[in-house]
C-alpha cells in the first residue's frame, strides 16, 4: 500500500488474488509485439514474449500450475488460436510448470482496449466459470488440487486488471486460495477523469 492509500485498481479484487507481475512495460516495441501476437497472426511471438516473462519473480511460481485467460468461441475462431495459452505453454517450458485450463468463458464479452476502468469491470463481470461444471468427478478432483496450489493466470497485457480478477474470482468460487497472476506487459493506465 503506498503512503498515499490503497490502490484503486486492486482493492475489490478477490482475497485469493495476491499477486500481479508483469515481465515489461507497454511501450511502443513491446505494444508491437502484442499486436503481433493477437491481431498480426504470428502465434510465434509467444515463445519471444515468454521468454521475457520468464524472470518475473511469484511466490509460489516453482509448484504453481499456468492458467490462461480463455477467449470466447467467437474470438477463438476469428484468431485461430488463444494468445494467454500460447503464452502459457511457452511459459511452461521455462518455468518446467503444467498448463492446466481450467476457465471457460461464460459468454463474449467486447474488446476491452478502449473502455474506461469501469467499464473494463462491467464487461467481463461474470464471464469466467470453471470448465466441466456439468462434470462433478472432474470438478470434485480439481477442487480438492486447487485449494492446496498456486495458481498463477497467464495473460499478455495488464490494464486495470479487471480480466485478471474476475479470472481469479471464478478460481476462487471453485476453492482457490492462492492465486497469482502474470503478463508480458503493464499498460499505462489513461487518465479518464
Amino acid at each position: 500500500m503506498p503512503s498515499f492509500g490503497a490502490c484503486r485498481l486492486c482493492a475489490a479484487w478477490p482475497e485469493a488474488l495476491r499477486f500481479v507481475r508483469s515481465a515489461v512495460w507497454l511501450d511502443a516495441g513491446a505494444r508491437g509485439a502484442v499486436h503481433a501476437l493477437k491481431y498480426g497472426g504470428l502465434p510465434r511471438v509467444a515463445r519471444d514474449l515468454a521468454a521475457a516473462m520468464t524472470d518475473v519473480d511469484l511466490p509460489g511460481r516453482d509448484s504453481a500450475w499456468l492458467v490462461p485467460v480463455p477467449l470466447g468461441p467467437r474470438r477463438l475462431w476469428q484468431r485461430g488460436y488463444n494468445q494467454s495459452e500460447r503464452l502459457a505453454r511457452a511459459l511452461s517450458r521455462h518455468w518446467r510448470r503444467p498448463v492446466v485450463e481450467l476457465l471457460a468463458r461464460t459468454r463474449e464479452t467486447t474488446t476491452q482496449t478502449a473502455l474506461t476502468p469501469e467499464a473494463r469491470l462491467a464487461n467481463v463481470a461474470g464471464a469466467f466459470a470453471m470448465k466441466n461444471v456439468q462434470r462433478p468427478m472432474i470438478n470434485e478432483q480439481w477442487a480438492l488440487n486447487i485449494g492446496h496450489s498456486t495458481l498463477i493466470i497467464v495473460d499478455d497485457v495488464f490494464t486495470t486488471g479487471a480480466t485478471l480478477a474476475e479470472a481469479a474470482r471464478a478460481l476462487e468460487v471453485a476453492g482457490a486460495t492462492t492465486i497469482a497472476a502474470v503478463t508480458f506487459g503493464r499498460a499505462v493506465i489513461p487518465d479518464f477523469t
